[in-house]
């Protein structure tokens, strides 16, 4: 054998174990592979049914979301009425509020000067009935001090 068939024959044993060296990391990494995929095969198994109920969890949430965005809609339309209807009611009390305005300045304006009228009426009569009580009474004093004079006389 000369030095040629030698290298050769070093040369197809370090390729054969270079090959030898790969077939066994090789099927060490199947190995992994398949552990990976058992483990993420029994992760899936576990959380299938976590996940059923979360899916049916987010149903219930998103129909529970569904009617509380109905209820607020119909809760802003009645806001809406009631607001509406205060609007009209404001108006209405302030329409009430002139009116009775206007009422009293009509009706209070004569009353308060037959009123007056009334009183100064009844002053001048009490007055004047005051007067002739005194105007008497003087008369009657004065006859008494006169019969009293023709008396002593």
């Amino acid at each position: 054998m000369n030095g040629g068939e030698i290298a050769a024959l070093i040369a197809a044993g370090a390729f054969a174990m270079l090959v030898l060296v790969l077939v066994v990391l090789l099927w060490r990494l199947r190995l992994t592979v398949d552990a990976a995929t058992r483990a993420i095969k029994d992760l899936n198994d576990r959380t299938a049914p976590i996940l059923a109920k979360a899916d049916t969890t987010m149903d219930n949430v998103n129909t529970a979301l569904s009617q509380v965005h109905t209820s607020l809609d119909g809760v802003n339309l009645q806001l809406h009425k009631v607001d509406t209807i205060t609007g009209h009611a404001a108006q209405v009390s302030g329409n009430v509020a002139h009116l009775a305005g206007i009422v009293t300045s009509v009706a209070s304006n004569p009353l308060v000067k037959v009123a007056a009228f009334g009183y100064g009426v009844r002053r001048a009569a009490v007055r004047r009935a005051r007067l002739e009580d005194e105007s008497e009474a003087r008369d009657l004093v004065r006859g008494r001090r006169k019969g009293r004079r023709r008396g002593r006389a």
